[in-house]
């Protein structure tokens, strides 16, 4: 099989052929149909997150969706043939072991879920991190109801979806998003209001906030904004710290919670709603060949989405 090797920090990746994997009798083995390239592979490469990985040199990709070709002994939940994704875990695939930048990966059991026929691959890889992760934003902590009025700071890759989750959950939502590019996506999507600011909505009475952007200046707008006993999620890291108003906080009685990546139901929650047709992420396709060239445009912020390899 092919696949895209990294090396070192700040090396450039090496195409190489290796054997085709074998499972072992808890695994399975992935024929990659598309794998999703997400800028913690960026910061991999650069050096940021590269302790995290299990060896050098390996096989980045945590974002990968497929066919199932091969199960081991003791494999119950799959059969060849089955269309299948891996969540994004640290002990999982791109990370602790070779992930999915080849065409095929060898995964343990316990950690695939399934793809639904109604989700196209190219859609079921990038689900496997960023949309998961919008979904614990939006529904395990934000708690968000039909009818319920949500302000989404930062429409990106991660804050469009989350818009989404939360309009087919039926709430009425409102983006706060700097680059007036994206506000026609936005309108397109039929949120009930865009601006620059989340302040400007305040007079809506905004049950729940989630702050993709994380500029610290984000989250304080976010309580200015959110209503008397509302909810804040904050999952965006673009700063380490930020200044609050305390008496804000205490006065309105907030809830002020942390979000991060997601576990593997999330996943198949995420998934279900997918297979509706209503949630689906703004895909760059790319191929095979061109993982490399687009980890770098990554890098540099060249990748008006999601960046996704079809093989």
């Amino acid at each position: 099989m092919r696949a895209w090797q990294f090396n070192e920090v700040n090396e450039p990746f090496t195409l190489v052929e290796r054997e085709d994997p074998k499972p072992g009798a808890d695994e399975i083995v992935i024929d990659v149909k598309a794998s999703g390239l997400c800028h913690s592979d960026v910061s991999f490469v650069d050096g940021t997150l590269t302790p995290l990985l299990g060896y050098r040199p390996i096989i980045l990709g945590h974002e990968t969706a497929g066919v199932v070709s091969a199960v081991g002994a003791d494999v119950t939940a799959f059969a060849v043939g089955d269309r299948v994704g891996i969540p994004a875990v640290t002990e999982g695939p791109g990370t602790a072991v070779d992930g999915g930048f080849a065409d095929k990966v060898v995964v343990k059991a316990d950690l695939v879920v399934r793809v639904p026929d109604e989700v196209d691959f190219s859609q079921a890889a990038p689900a496997m991190d960023a949309a998961r992760t919008s979904y614990r934003a939006l529904v395990t902590f934000g708690r968000v109801e039909a009818g319920q009025n949500v302000g989404i700071i930062g429409f990106g890759g991660l804050g469009s979806l989350g818009a989404q989750i939360a309009k087919e959950l039926g709430a009425n939502v409102y983006v706060a998003e700097i680059n007036e590019k994206a506000w026609d996506d936005a309108k397109d999507l039929g949120v009930a209001g865009v601006s620059k600011d989340i302040r400007d909505f305040e007079d809506r009475g905004l049950d729940v906030i989630v702050d993709f952007a994380g500029f610290g200046t984000t989250t304080a707008s976010a309580v200015d904004a959110i209503k008397h006993g509302g909810r804040i999620v904050q999952i965006g890291l673009a700063r380490e710290e930020a200044t609050l108003s305390m008496q804000q906080v205490i006065l309105k009685e907030i809830t002020i919670v942390g979000a991060a990546n997601g576990e593997k139901s999330e996943a198949e929650e995420v998934l279900r709603l997918m297979a509706g047709g209503n949630i689906a992420s703004k895909i760059v396709p790319i191929t095979f060949e061109q993982i490399p060239e687009y980890v770098d445009k990554l890098a540099k912020g060249e990748v008006p989405g999601r960046a996704v390899a079809i093989l």
